[in-house]
């Protein structure tokens, strides 16, 4: 709810706060004080249209700031949070500046945010009802919703079931349409991963097989030095066996052995070296051995050379299409595979998705019709309902009725357009809202609506102007009444000339002008059960301490007693 407004160089407003409370607030105040400047302020603050000419002659700008209570896990807090604002405690700033040349500037929660975001939060926090404010019930899809909360849990359950086969019915529709329009698109890419299945098969590439291929192409090419490299090193280490010189590793190696030998008794440390000699011996052996076998093995085969290089020009060229190895190949391939069985079974898939489309269209008109149905039988309650409380409002010739017109295609909601129609007289056609009533009768109308709708919408502040204008008497009270039972369920805020619809009021403001003629901050004066009585005798006979005002007042404020929201206050 709201907690608190502040309005500087509004109108008459120089600067005024109104501290607000639950349940019914009423603000009153002479002819020309500044009252209707307090719902003007805040259809500002909830997004309202800025008219520069608003602004107070010799101020620089017009700023109307509020605090608001707003639930820490709700959608405002959560849309304030995605905008980059902070909500502290539970408590959101908002604020609202226009110059006097028509800029506009708004703040949400300490964050600059376009106004477009405010008049977006208000459908959720206000419904102001005036003359040249917003009006939130006039708008379609607000009607729908309000009338769908109306209706009850027979419509809530039913529009349950109809939104889960909506949303499934255009997930399935939405594949349906994307496989058929590209069937020529997915028809390619079926041939293209066809061609390289099939190019890959026919090579049979092997895991590793080009790290293999290029290793032994290396050794082919150079057959012939690897085979001199291992000749000269097996003769440096075994010597020529052609050859009567015996000068060799191996040879050396004996002799330096048997040399340690015959006296490494007489000394550990030349024993130790011996056993190196020992080792070392094997090792060279082994090695010459190796060398002996290796340049044996290496043959140059050219006719093997050509095949390898031909082999490996064919896995070059699959690389440079399908993946840099022989492995990224082969991985091609099998995800080229898997896509096609997926390409291959679109046709079966479209078969399937067609019938449960069908399946889910004979729902869909199934669930639609029975909202149409209910939505009905809930129109006709809510006509009569608000037509009797018009009734009472001095309306009492004025007709209200629900047009529901049933489409032919589906929305997130049904077929249904939903529109609230007013017939102020019996020989007037049913006109929609804002075309069937003046502005006084229009906030009638919508305070009917409102009371009726009270539980079933859930915005928590309503604001109220001009709704008792050209009304007294018998239906003042009733109006009065009416706010109060609105009061129970939400906050509600109402600019009133009328002592009958003040009474009603848990929290009463008046709005006093200084000898200068402006509203300053003392001039939004919150009253006291005596300040009330005197307040009302003067709305009632122009005089403060007239005794037959000020008792008329005290009976006005008994008889509303049992009416207010907050009988306490």
């Amino acid at each position: 709810m709201l907690e608190e407004v502040r309005i500087q160089g509004l109108g008459v407003i120089d600067d005024a706060v109104l501290e607000l409370s639950p349940g019914l607030t009423v603000v009153t105040g002479e002819t020309g004080a500044g009252k209707t400047m307090v719902v003007t302020g805040l259809g500002l603050l909830f997004g309202g249209r800025a008219d520069p000419q608003r602004v107070r002659p010799g101020a620089p700008r017009a700023v109307v700031e509020g605090r608001v209570t707003v639930p820490g896990d709700g959608r405002v807090a959560s849309r304030v949070l995605e905008a980059g604002g902070d909500i502290d405690d539970d408590v959101l700033i908002l604020t609202r500046a226009v110059s006097a040349e028509g800029r506009s500037r708004a703040t949400l929660g300490g964050r600059s945010a376009p106004v477009s975001l405010l008049a977006y939060l208000a459908d959720d926090l206000v419904a102001v009802h005036g003359q040249s404010d917003q009006q939130r019930l006039l708008r379609a899809e607000r009607q729908r919703s309000s009338l769908d909360r109306f209706a009850g849990p027979e419509l809530a359950r039913e529009l349950k079931r109809y939104a889960a086969a909506y949303r499934r019915h255009r997930e399935v529709s939405v594949e349906l349409e994307e496989i058929v329009q590209r069937a020529r698109e997915r028809a390619q890419e079926a041939d293209l991963l066809r061609f390289g299945v099939e190019e890959i098969e026919a090579a049979q590439p092997q895991p590793g097989e080009d790290a293999e291929l290029l290793a032994e192409e290396t050794r082919l090419a150079h057959a012939d030095s690897l085979r001199v490299a291992a000749t000269t090193a097996h003769e440096a280490l075994a010597g020529d066996p052609a050859s009567d010189v015996e000068v060799d590793v191996v040879g050396l190696l004996s002799a330096a052995r048997q040399a340690v030998t015959s006296v490494r008794e007489h000394d550990a440390r030349l024993g130790a070296i011996g056993d190196r000699l020992d080792e070392a011996s094997y090792i060279i052996t082994d090695a010459a051995t190796e060398l002996a076998s290796y340049g044996e093995s290496v043959d140059a085969d050219p006719a093997r050379l050509a095949a390898v290089q031909e082999r490996r020009a064919l896995l070059t060229q699959l690389s440079r299409k399908y993946g840099e190895t022989a492995d990224d190949v082969l991985a091609w391939a099998e995800n080229a595979a898997k896509r096609l069985g997926e390409l291959d079974g679109d046709d079966e898939r479209i078969d399937a998705l067609r019938a449960e489309a069908d399946e889910l269209h004979g729902r869909l008109e199934e669930s639609a019709t029975e909202l149409t149905r209910i939505r009905g039988e809930a129109a006709e309650r809510f006509g009569a309902a608000v037509t009797e409380e018009l009734t009472a409002l001095a309306m009492p010739h004025a007709r209200v009725s629900v047009r529901i017109q049933t489409g032919a295609e589906f929305g997130p909601h049904g077929r249904d357009d939903v529109e609230l129609l007013l017939a102020p007289h019996p020989s007037s056609p049913p006109l929609p809202l804002h075309k069937g009533a003046s502005g006084g009768e229009l906030s009638r109308v919508m305070l009917a609506i409102e009371v009726v709708f009270a539980g079933a919408d859930p915005v928590p502040t309503f604001v109220f102007d001009e709704v008792d204008a050209g009304v007294g008497g018998k239906a003042a009270v009733e109006i009065g009444r009416r706010l109060a039972r609105l009061a129970q369920r939400a906050q509600v805020i109402v600019v009133t000339h009328l002592p009958q619809v003040a009474a009603f009021a848990d929290a009463h403001l008046v709005v006093e002008k200084s000898t200068d003629g402006l509203v300053t901050e003392s001039g939004v004066v919150r009253l006291d059960r005596a300040g009330r009585v005197r307040e009302l005798s003067r709305m009632l006979a122009g005089l403060e301490d007239s005794e037959l005002g000020r008792a008329h007042a005290e009976e006005l404020l008994t008889n509303a007693d049992p009416e207010r929201a907050y009988p306490a206050a």
